[in-house]
């Protein structure tokens, strides 16, 4: 037994340490929820908040308001969270986004013909006229439009065999559907506005029956992503590798890729594009706990959680009483890092 414990102590260390990296985020996350449900423009002491949680005090400002608005974060952050981390292992690219197809282009352009079918909107509801009707026309167009997205990006790179095609192809959809949404909306003033409030990203107008979609549809991709790690990890080594294993590298694509439009279509529908948390989450887990993917996922949908949950809270509490659209915030946030990676990768090669 001697020989082999210095092999036994070197596996245990990266395990303990992503035990570690698992109870910091849960921790975080439980932090984030209670500051979430507590802060505001209405301060409510942590015992109002705990009697309001089981049911002993009614308190709507809790259970109606900031619950729903809490878990909605966790489950978008999560959402971008574990879709940028498969995406980033699919492309074998840490730049790599969970939009990188066109599914936000898609969903806004999708959320824009919603407006646009519901015809001119007064002045006085444009700022809010996308969410007043979030929950049935805008979450379905948004969804349908981030779909159609991905699916015509496949369609016109061919399949999932080049991933270099997959990207090029992204790129033009998504810049076409921009130009379409951008049109749609110069035709009408408010129409703008409403649009505009709508891909900054905002989470103040998720009720719960946005939260049972964004935590269903998590429900159902999570295992599938989650299994498919060690496919993930074999892409890591490059295709060739990975097809010498005897994978078929063309339906897990799809599944993978399945899965991701699901999510971030999902989110995306619910919440507006809110940047950079598919992109922060992943990249800042991989240099804590490594790049197996069986653990990166699952640390990547709670480390995005914990982000946008925390992004959400400074939003609405940097300039109280007013609000900021918290994808102008993670924005702010995630630029830096984002231009960071860039000098990082130019001084390493």
């Amino acid at each position: 037994m001697t020989p082999f414990a210095p092999a036994q102590k070197l596996e245990a260390r990266p395990q303990n340490r992503r035990a570690l990296v698992f109870a910091g985020l849960l921790g975080l996350l439980g932090v984030a929820g209670v500051l979430g449900l507590a802060v505001g423009t209405v301060g409510i002491p942590p015992t109002e908040v705990l009697e309001a949680l089981l049911g002993l005090r009614e308190n709507p400002i809790i259970t109606e308001l900031r619950l729903p608005r809490v878990l909605a974060a966790m489950l978008v952050g999560a959402a971008l969270g574990l879709s940028g981390a498969a995406f980033q292992g699919l492309f074998r690219n840490p730049l790599a986004d969970p939009y990188l197809m066109g599914s936000a282009a898609g969903a806004a352009f999708g959320v824009t013909l919603a407006v646009s079918a519901l015809g001119g909107l007064s002045g006085a509801f444009a700022q809010h006229a996308v969410f007043a009707f979030l929950p049935a026309s805008a979450t379905l167009f948004g969804f349908l439009g981030a779909v159609g997205a991905v699916a015509l990006t496949l369609l016109l790179s061919g399949g999932a065999s080049r991933t270099s095609d997959l990207i090029l192809a992204g790129v033009v959809v998504g810049s076409v559907l921009v130009s379409l949404t951008s049109y749609l909306m110069l035709q009408d003033a408010d129409r703008v506005r409403a649009v505009f409030a709508y891909t900054l990203g905002n989470l103040a107008f998720v009720g719960w029956s946005g939260v049972g979609s964004l935590a269903f549809y998590l429900l159902a991709a999570f295992p599938v992503l989650w299994l498919l790690g060690r496919t993930l990890n074999a892409l890591s080594l490059g295709e060739e590798t990975a097809r010498s294993l005897g994978l078929p590298l063309g339906w897990l694509k799809l599944l993978i890729i399945g899965a991701v439009t699901l999510l971030t279509a999902a989110a995306v529908a619910q919440a507006g594009i809110i940047g950079f948390v598919g992109l922060v989450a992943p990249h800042i887990l991989r240099r804590l706990g490594g790049g197996d993917y069986r653990y990166l996922l699952p640390a990547s949908a709670l480390g995005g959680a914990v982000l946008l949950a925390l992004a959400d809270l400074l939003a609405r509490t940097l300039t109280a009483p007013a609000e900021l659209p918290v994808g102008i915030l993670t924005t702010l946030l995630g630029g830096p890092f984002f231009l960071y990676l860039l000098w990082q990768g130019r001084r390493k090669a």
